[in-house]
């Protein structure tokens, strides 16, 4: 047999890489794990919004760009986009005062949310949990959730009720989330962003929350001093230019950062929340650079600071390394570790679903996507697809379970993710989202589906 030599086994391997280019390739789970056992080990513990340890995942998640091929966006030195912030740090001695009774911060009650805010004014005890009839225009409102995660949409419909205090009677779940009484987690806001002026949300213990409740009147909140400090967010970012560039972008994020380490030296890994839509991001950049060049660009990005208040997202809307206008359509991945068992075998949850055709057109092409069964609980509004669908555009999340129990505890690890689901899941979005790319194809609004720009 005739042994062909170099120069020819080159031109046919030449000649053969369009049409294998065109192949899907397969995510495999040993790739999936080894991305999440890094950016959910305990080396970076925890990967805390606007901290060394979420800059060195962004770097990451760089580094994984520019393997697979990407290029920086056009304009843009490198494949990272960084955000300055402001940390504020609460003192950890913040005091609630009812008459002559003073209750004290981590005793008595923890910060859930705006802690650095005085607040004051007559309290108000809602006659139940339900999220639907909560008193509206209340100064000081109290709530006893009940057990279990429907304690999230009593908790979004409590900061839209014009209360400038609210007092929630705290429950397990609330006790996992508070255990270290917020009293050094820094609070953080976009350096170009003015303070939040939203309500402040404390967890009571039942004892204090009960006396709270019998003695009625007014309670003053008094935040004690705080510490000031500038710093950054980290956007990773990463390009695949598309051969038509009147054809728009097709955009694809999730969110790298989550809870970290917390004052009690407990690590809040995030695997799931949202290590595994990073993974996502990364395996998705892979294969589609692969399959390519696409008709359409795509932009691969990694959020910052989502856990601090969607912040990654909103700086990259306000400071876009593209013209807003361009981008077609963008896919968030967010907490695809785990299946939620209301959803049919292997199926992600789209939010907003219906407020597009982008879901169905995924969904027709192979993607594992459906309805979110959880309507009720607004998540359309609640993850970093949010920003972008405010400025316009086409702009859904994919999740595998959003009410998963293990969300913002210590037990969302490596150990407690579903990888095969977690793999098959990224699987059913390669050639669907290649489809995009290479087809004419625009999602759209439907009727009223798109959000009233704020």
């Amino acid at each position: 047999m005739k042994r062909l030599s170099l120069a020819a086994v080159s031109l046919i391997a030449l000649m053969a890489a369009p049409a294998l280019a065109q192949q899907t390739p397969t995510i495999s789970e040993n790739s999936v794990t080894a991305h999440i056992g890094f950016l959910a080990g305990e080396e970076l513990q925890g990967r805390a919004s606007a901290t060394r340890d979420e800059a060195i995942a962004a770097a990451y998640v760089a580094a994984q760009f520019r393997l697979s091929g990407l290029t920086p966006v056009p304009g843009m030195d490198g494949y990272v986009q960084r955000a300055p912030v402001v940390k504020t740090t609460p003192s950890g001695a913040a005091t609630l005062t009812l008459g002559g009774v003073t209750l004290n911060q981590g005793a008595d009650f923890a910060i859930m949310r705006g802690g650095l805010n005085a607040a004051s004014g007559a309290v108000t005890v809602a006659p139940s949990a339900d999220p639907a009839a909560l008193p509206a225009g209340s100064e000081t409102l109290m709530v006893a959730p009940a057990e279990g995660p429907a304690v999230r949409a009593l908790f979004g419909a409590a900061m839209r009720s014009g209360a400038k205090l609210v007092l929630l009677r705290r429950t397990e779940m609330l006790a996992q989330a508070t255990s270290d009484g917020g009293s050094r987690d820094p609070v953080i806001r976009l350096a170009d962003a003015a303070p939040s002026t939203g309500p402040v949300i404390l967890v009571l213990s039942p004892e204090a929350y009960d006396r709270v409740a019998a003695a009625g009147g007014s309670i003053a909140y008094d935040p004690g001093a705080s510490q000031v400090e500038q710093g950054f967010t980290s956007n990773a970012i990463g390009w695949l230019q598309g051969t038509d560039p009147t054809a728009g972008v097709l955009m694809i994020s999730a969110h790298l950062d989550h809870i970290g380490l917390r004052s009690d030296g407990v690590v809040m890994h995030g695997a799931n929340d949202d290590a595994s839509g990073t993974v996502a991001v990364i395996e998705l950049a892979e294969a589609l650079a692969a399959m390519g060049p696409h008709e359409r660009s795509i932009l691969f990005v990694a959020y910052g600071s989502e856990e601090a208040g969607l912040l990654g997202s909103r700086y990259f809307v306000e400071h876009p390394p593209i013209p807003l206008e361009d981008i077609a359509a963008n896919l968030e991945i967010e907490m695809i570790g785990d299946q939620d068992p209301q959803l049919p075998e292997g199926v992600m949850m789209m939010t907003g679903f219906t407020r597009s055709n982008f879901g169905a057109a995924l969904k027709e092409r192979g993607a594992l996507v459906g309805p979110d069964p959880y309507p009720e609980q607004n998540f359309f509004e609640r993850s970093d697809n949010y920003a972008l669908a405010l400025k316009g555009i086409v702009a859904h999340t994919v999740s595998g379970w959003a009410t998963i129990p293990t969300y913002h505890t210590a037990d969302d690890t490596i150990a407690n993710l579903d990888i095969p689901f977690m793999t098959n899941a990224i699987q059913s979005l390669v050639a669907p989202l290649a489809a995009m790319a290479d087809g004419g194809f625009t999602p759209e609004w439907s009727e009223g589906g798109r959000p009233a720009a704020r």
